[in-house]
């Protein structure tokens, strides 16, 4: 087994990962009192390595998975009680992966001799920059921003912490920029806009653009996320997507094409229930009326989104009503399950319960995408009849942006359609392996191929 692709993190839903440093005496048996104590404290064991022996002790090493502080204490307690054994250290391998940020700048280019020094800088660069005056189109050749992204935030809706704001998310923008540089050779840098006033950030987007050959937007809050997305589109003549709408959006519909298919039904008759009203929720519904299916209803914290509905509305949410909820449904959410074929999730946890999906048709297809606990536990789904679960651990938006990106960027593309995010989703769908919907996103070579359809999907719009 290649336990490379398995994610310990979410098998055992214990995101911390700790290396526990134990003297333990040399006596039959007592390696066992330890790993026992670890289990009563209900944590699981990953490795565990000898590191140093004496003549009465091993020290070992011994790699865990934690659901969260307080079951740590638990272990180290439990640990500590024993005789003959004494926790020396505990590592944060966490907080270890992210000392000095996963991401730094360095050179393309050696430099090994004071003729490479000036060639790459002063005096040789001036002849580049004259070019650059000259024609500001060679500026895509001649400089690093054919390869590079910035990553925009404030800060107001990070994963499921919410509005933290800007410095507390920069982790979350570097490891977007790791990804970005891992699988799809993007050089990204996390751009840190510290304000909540709309105007102030796009006009800081608009005036710092031109180091970019694209703009990624990330954990902005809706519905200002929307006016920021559109606004900087139509300022900008480079790829601006905010990956919160259209790179979960993506992904969803990949999945969602092959859960479809394996349960025989097409998009043209197919009922979906959406949840959630936001970023996500808006983007996946409009993703996937383009791909076909026709019968939507969207639910936000108050009820369905309905034509004529005036309690709790916004421009977006009167938009979806004119495009959605084909029947004008006013039902319940618990009402609205009711023989509905796809339920999709993009809103808050424990939202939604087994009766629920009991009531959906035969064999539903169920995606409780909220992050990091899901609108209902797959397990829970599973018992109670849906046929196919995959909940937001396992539709990541990773697995989407770095080759909508890398092929915006190999096409020399103004902008990401929604003809590229559809090449996207065919190309994850095609790639997926049963009983998975996804491909495997540590395979490089599935986010190039990714990039390929994309670039040459944006080539083939510019020839209509």
């Amino acid at each position: 087994m290649n336990t490379n692709k398995i994610s310990w993190q979410d098998r055992y839903h214990a995101p911390e990962v700790y290396c526990i440093k134990c003297e333990i005496i040399d006596k039959p048996g007592k390696l066992g009192e330890v790993v026992s104590a670890i289990g009563k404290a209900g944590v699981n064991i990953d490795t565990l390595d000898t590191i140093e022996v004496s003549k009465t002790h091993k020290v070992r090493n011994i790699r865990v998975f934690c659901k969260n502080k307080q079951q740590l204490s638990d272990t180290l307690s439990n640990i500590n009680a024993l005789d003959g054994v004494k926790v020396l250290d505990t590592i944060d391998e966490v907080v270890e992966i992210h000392n000095r940020g996963p991401i730094k700048t360095v050179s393309r280019v050696n430099i090994n001799s004071i003729t490479d020094l000036r060639m790459i800088y002063t005096p040789g660069v001036a002849s580049i920059c004259q070019k650059i005056e000259a024609d500001p189109k060679t500026a895509w050749p001649l400089t690093g921003i054919c390869d590079r992204v910035a990553i925009v935030t404030n800060g107001t809706a990070v994963l499921g912490l919410g509005d933290i704001g800007v410095l507390p998310s920069l982790p979350v923008m570097e490891g977007k920029a790791a990804i970005f540089a891992e699988f799809a050779n993007i050089s990204a840098v996390p751009v840190l806009i510290d304000t909540k006033d709309t105007d102030t950030l796009i006009d800081t987007v608009i005036r710092t653009a031109g180091s970019y050959g694209a703009i990624q937007l990330e954990d902005i809050a809706a519905p200002e996320c929307f006016e920021i997305e559109k606004r900087l589109q139509d300022a900008l003549d480079i790829p601006v997507m905010h990956d919160d709408q259209h790179g979960t959006a993506t992904v969803a519909l990949a999945a969602l094409i092959g859960a479809l298919k394996r349960t025989g039904r097409k998009p043209e008759t197919t009922t979906v229930l959406i949840l959630g009203a936001g970023a996500a929720g808006v983007a996946i519904t409009k993703i996937l009326l383009t791909y076909g299916i026709k019968d939507i209803v969207v639910y936000d914290s108050f009820g369905p989104i309905y034509r004529g509905r005036t309690e709790k509305m916004n421009q977006i949410k009167n938009e979806l009503a004119e495009i959605t909820n084909p029947n004008n449904v006013r039902l319940s959410l618990a009402e609205g399950f009711a023989g509905r074929d796809v339920f999709i999730g993009v809103s808050r946890p424990k939202t939604v319960t087994a009766e629920m999906v009991k009531s959906m048709a035969k064999d539903p297809i169920v995606f409780p995408m909220s992050n990091p606990v899901g609108e209902i536990d797959s397990l829970e789904a599973l018992n109670a009849g849906a046929a196919i679960v995959a909940d937001g651990r396992m539709l990541n938006n990773a697995q989407a942006y770095p080759g909508l990106f890398r092929g915006a960027l190999d096409a020399h593309a103004t902008d990401i359609t929604p003809a590229m995010q559809l090449a996207c989703a065919y190309k994850l769908a095609e790639k997926a392996i049963e009983p998975l919907l996804l491909p495997d996103m540590l395979d490089r070579g599935i986010h190039q191929e990714i990039a390929d359809a994309v670039a040459e999907t944006w080539r083939k719009e510019q020839q209509k």
